[in-house]
Parts: structure tokens; C-alpha cells; sequence
């Protein structure tokens, strides 16, 4: 009877019916899933391709792409020098984790094969891959992987990894087919950012040429055009630190001559030894590109070791014939590295700037050869007119003694005089030859020079080189005298700091403003008792200061160890150099 009721077409079909009616609604919801996920990727696509700004679009494409495969992290890693990873843009971290992660990746295990071999890649279990190399302490445990490349004009820009498919399922060839299409607009995207982002620097470019070019052709003293053409270049780049080191002697020293930015006041004037980036582009002509240079092993000393500095570059001002100088460019630690629009652009607007420098060098010459000839012509002066007329002074003053003979006072007198006119004859014969004779050897023995000669020296018995910060016309404004008691001041300091303090660096800062001269050298050391002040050495610095009409104190220093402070008025008298 059950046979029949099956026979006549009862509840049987009915089954079939219901089954035919579900496979229907599970392809129509599947169709729609594809409709609404095809629209979010356009949605995506046409999102990501209206952004111009470079960094922002990064973001976005990270974010957007694991959106799309339902993915709960997301990183874009750009490419740098060598096919190592030179940024990481991440989507799913908070800032917590991801400053308890630390360091981003290099390009290493799974992230450095995609480099090798770019093409799409799914895994089920991203620990069991032979080129699993585990997670950074503090990172958090990921499973699902699904990585593509991102190509721009032939040339792999960098990658896109996506980890942990939400609901714990893995990723399937959908994602990587939408992932896919992803990776293709955003290398479209990302290199109409570039095209706009270079349109952009040429146009600052050319804004900056046209204002160095103003300050070329006003006229401007040559210390005007220097910082001119360090705030330009920071305008022009819209970065937090801009220096420009040019030489100082023959031993292949830089001293930072103009800086823009917040801690421009901390870094000018400051002494670039040999062993520093900006020492080495100035000899080798090539730029130097440095993502963290506080933190970078080749940056021993120069304006990151006074100011934490993140990415940064430097660009030789000039040619191989000569570099005139070396350009630091470079952000706060945190930013983002620069783009090779940013790179290029100082890169062209340097030759520019070298011709602003040899502008600045012949200026200098000129004012130099006009100071020179006016000397000349004083010293004819002085020659022809003033000593004649005073020797034939004294001649008569001699002619008139013999007739006073008789009144013994006025004859005392009038010898006093003639002796006192002899004298002065003497002094002004003697001027005469400081003025044509000074500045012959001025080059090779200005002030700046010695006291880059003698932190470097004062190196071998410290340990380390003392930074070293200079201000002012030092090789101009400073008296010889002053000069000869300064370098002394400055070698009893270094000494001293070597034999006693025990400090691993020392900073250095000399400054001529105001008609005032003044040294500091504070050490990182272990401080010094009060009663330190009665020792020979103290005592004879406090001489030398009062001597000229200054004063010498030694204070505890702001954190640790020690600063020593001698200042002195700058009087007339021959200059250094």
C-alpha cells in the first residue's frame, strides 16, 4: 500500500520539488553574494583610483582589500633598495600592538618568498609553509594567508598579504581572483599618485629655483642666501629638519653653516667629523638614503646624534669635479620614508643650489679682495702721509730741544714728547705690517679650522669625537689673543673630561655674538665635588677669563656629568685668519 501511495505521485515528488527549490535559492543567494561582492571591488576600485595622495592611498588599499576577502589583518609592504621591504602599511592592528610588535618586517620567510617569486600565493596554514621563519614576541597568532603582488609599469611595487579569513575558514580561489583584481587597479591607482606627486615637486621646484634666484640677484650677503636656500628646500619638501654642511679646512670636515626647522637652533653650527654620512657623501660625491638615521650604524655623530631623526637623505651639492656642500633632508622618527619624486627633485634643485654656493663663494672673494685693497691703501696711507708727517714732527720737536736747553722742564718735556712721537711710529710701522701681511696663511689657520683640529685630536684620549658646534664669525671677529686663550680653555677642558669624568660624550659649542665670546663643553660623566674648583688646572681657565674681562664657572649639568662655561667681551685687536 506504501508502494502505491509512492506510485500515484504523493509525497516523493514533493521532496524533489523542496530539494530543486533549495539548490535554486543557494545558486540565487550565491549570485547575489558575487553581484554585491563584485560591486564592493568596484566600489574599491573606483575609491582607491580618484586618490592622488600617495599615502593616503596605501591605506586605503590595504584596508579596502581586506574588506574584501573578509580578512581580519592586512599589510601592504613597499619595495625598496635590494627588494627589502622599505614600508609597511598594516590594517587590523591597533597602535598598541603594533608598537609592542616593534620593528616592521625586512622581507623575510613568507613575506620575503611573494618577493621572490611574485605571484599569488594561499595557504591553509601559514606556520606549517617550510619558509615559515614564526612571529616577533608580542605579535598575535595568525593561521590563513593570501598574498599578491602589486605591479606598477612592468616593476614590482611591493605586496599585499592578508591573514586570518574571518569564521576561521581559509581562502579560496574567489578571494584570490577579487584579491587579484585588487592588486591590478591599485598599481594603475598608485602610479597616477606618482605622476601627480611628481607634477607636484616640479612645480615646488620651480617655485624654489625662482626664489633662489631672487636672492641671488638682490644682492643678498652670502649667509642670507645660505638660509634662504635651507628654507626652501624645506618648504619644497615639507620636512622637519633641512641642513646644509659645507667644508671647513683640509681634512674633510663639514660644519652645518644654515638649518631650517624646529631644531635648526640645536644643530647650526654644528661640526660634521670625517666618520659621519654627510663627511662621506661630501667625499664620494653620492647621495645616501637612511630609513631610521638616529638608529642607522653608519650615522656616527652629525645632527642625528643631537636630534632623534627617522627617514632622511643626503644629496652632495655640486658634481664630481667639486662638491661644494651636502644637503640633509629628514623627518621625525615615525613619518614615513620619502618617495623617489622627493629624492630626485632635491637631487635636481642641488645643482642649482651649487651654483648658488659658488655665487655666494665669489661674492665672498670679492668682499674679500675689497677688504684687502682698502687695507693696502691704508697701509700707503699711513706710510706716505701719517709717518712722514709725524717723523718731521720730531724733527722739529729735536730742532726746538737744542734751543731750550737752558729751561731744564720744557727740555724734559719736549724729549718726552719726541720719544712718545718716536713710538708711535713704531706702532703704526707695525700696523702697517699686519695689514698687508695677515691674511696670507687666513685659510689654513682660521679659528674654525683649529678647533676642528683640536676636537679631533682631543679624540684619541676621549675615546670618541666631542660634537662640536660653531656660531658666529669666529675667523673674523675674534682677536688673536682671544683666540690663543680660547683653544687653551677648550684643551684643558677635553683633557680634563678625559682624565677625570669617565663620559662617553661630550658636546662642544663655541659662539662669537654680541660682542661676546663664549665656550661650552658639557660631558655625560660623572660630575665633579665643589671643592674640584681649587685645582691648578680650574684656577688657571678662571685666570684666562678674568684676564680679558671675563668670567669661568663649572656647574653640574642638566641630567648628568658636567658643563663648563667660559665667556669672555670681545675687545678690538687683530682677528684670527
Amino acid at each position: 500500500m506504501g508502494d502505491g501511495a509512492s506510485k500515484g505521485g504523493g509525497p516523493a515528488p514533493q521532496l524533489r520539488m523542496d530539494a530543486l527549490l533549495g539548490e535554486l535559492q543557494e545558486h540565487v543567494e550565491r549570485v547575489r553574494g558575487s553581484r554585491d561582492r563584485m560591486q564592493t571591488l568596484l566600489d574599491a576600485v573606483v575609491a582607491i583610483g580618484g586618490n592622488l595622495d600617495l599615502e593616503e592611498l596605501l591605506r586605503h588599499i590595504v584596508q579596502s582589500a581586506a574588506d574584501l576577502v573578509d580578512a581580519e589583518y592586512g599589510a601592504l609592504g613597499v619595495l625598496g633598495e635590494e627588494g627589502r621591504i622599505r614600508q609597511f602599511i598594516t590594517a587590523g592592528l591597533d597602535e598598541e600592538t603594533i608598537a609592542r610588535i616593534g620593528p616592521y618586517p625586512e622581507g623575510h620567510g613568507i613575506l620575503g618568498l611573494l618577493i621572490r617569486e611574485p605571484r599569488p600565493l594561499r595557504l591553509e596554514d601559514l606556520g606549517a609553509h617550510p619558509e615559515s621563519v614564526g612571529f616577533p614576541p608580542g605579535h598575535p597568532p595568525m593561521r590563513t594567508f593570501l598574498g599578491a603582488p602589486v605591479q606598477v609599469r612592468e616593476k614590482i611595487f611591493g605586496n599585499l598579504y592578508l591573514t586570518d579569513k574571518r569564521g576561521g575558514r581559509p581562502f579560496d580561489a574567489d578571494d584570490e581572483a577579487v584579491l587579484r583584481s585588487l592588486a591590478a587597479a591599485a598599481g594603475v591607482a598608485i602610479d597616477n599618485a606618482r605622476l601627480y606627486d611628481e607634477s607636484q615637486h616640479r612645480e615646488r621646484r620651480l617655485a624654489a629655483s625662482a626664489e633662489l634666484t631672487r636672492a641671488l640677484l638682490s644682492g643678498a650677503p652670502p649667509e642670507e642666501i645660505l638660509r634662504s636656500l635651507a628654507d626652501t628646500v624645506r618648504e619644497m619638501t615639507g620636512t622637519d629638519l633641512v641642513t646644509l654642511a659645507l667644508p671647513v679646512g683640509a681634512g674633510g670636515e663639514l660644519v652645518v653653516e644654515a638649518a631650517a626647522g624646529e631644531a635648526a637652533e640645536r644643530v647650526r653650527g654644528l661640526a660634521l667629523p670625517a666618520t659621519t654620512l654627510a663627511a662621506k657623501v661630501y667625499a664620494n660625491a653620492e647621495p645616501v638614503i637612511s630609513d631610521a638615521l638616529s638608529d642607522d650604524p653608519r650615522a656616527a655623530g652629525g645632527s642625528a646624534s643631537l636630534v632623534p631623526l627617522g627617514p632622511a637623505f643626503f644629496v652632495p651639492v655640486g658634481d664630481n669635479a667639486r662638491v661644494r656642500g651636502v644637503l640633509q633632508v629628514a623627518n621625525a622618527p615615525g613619518r614615513p620614508p620619502f618617495t623617489e619624486a622627493a629624492i630626485d627633485m632635491v637631487l635636481t634643485f642641488a645643482d642649482q643650489a651649487a651654483l648658488a654656493l659658488q655665487i655666494a663663494e665669489h661674492r665672498r672673494d670679492t668682499e674679500q679682495l675689497a677688504l684687502l685693497g682698502d687695507r693696502d691703501r691704508i697701509a700707503r696711507d699711513l706710510h706716505d702721509q701719517v709717518i712722514q708727517r709725524l717723523f718731521a714732527d720730531g724733527l722739529t720737536l729735536q730742532a726746538a730741544l737744542g734751543r731750550v736747553q737752558s729751561v731744564p722742564q720744557a727740555a724734559e718735556r719736549i724729549q718726552r714728547v719726541a720719544d712718545d712721537l718716536d713710538d708711535t711710529i713704531k706702532i703704526i710701522r707695525s700696523t702697517i705690517f699686519g695689514l698687508q701681511h695677515r691674511d696670507r696663511d687666513g685659510a689654513k689657520t682660521g679659528l674654525r679650522s683649529r678647533l676642528v683640529a683640536l676636537t679631533d685630536e682631543a679624540a684619541q684620549t676621549l675615546g670618541f669625537t666631542p660634537a662640536l658646534r660653531m656660531t658666529g664669525l669666529l675667523d673674523t671677529d675674534v682677536p688673536d689673543r682671544h683666540a690663543e686663550h680660547l683653544l687653551a680653555v677648550l684643551r684643558e677642558a677635553l683633557s680634563n673630561t678625559a682624565r677625570h669624568a669617565r663620559a662617553t660624550s661630550a658636546e662642544v659649542s663655541v659662539e662669537a655674538a654680541g660682542g661676546t665670546l663664549r665656550l661650552t663643553v658639557a660631558d655625560d660623566g660623572r660630575g665633579v665635588d665643589p671643592a674640584v674648583t681649587r685645582r691648578s688646572g680650574l684656577a688657571n681657565l678662571r685666570s684666562r677669563a678674568e684676564e680679558l674681562g671675563g668670567t669661568f664657572a663649572l656647574v653640574a649639568g642638566r641630567s648628568c656629568g658636567t658643563e663648563l662655561r667660559w665667556e669672555v667681551p670681545l675687545g678690538s685687536g687683530e682677528a684670527v685668519g
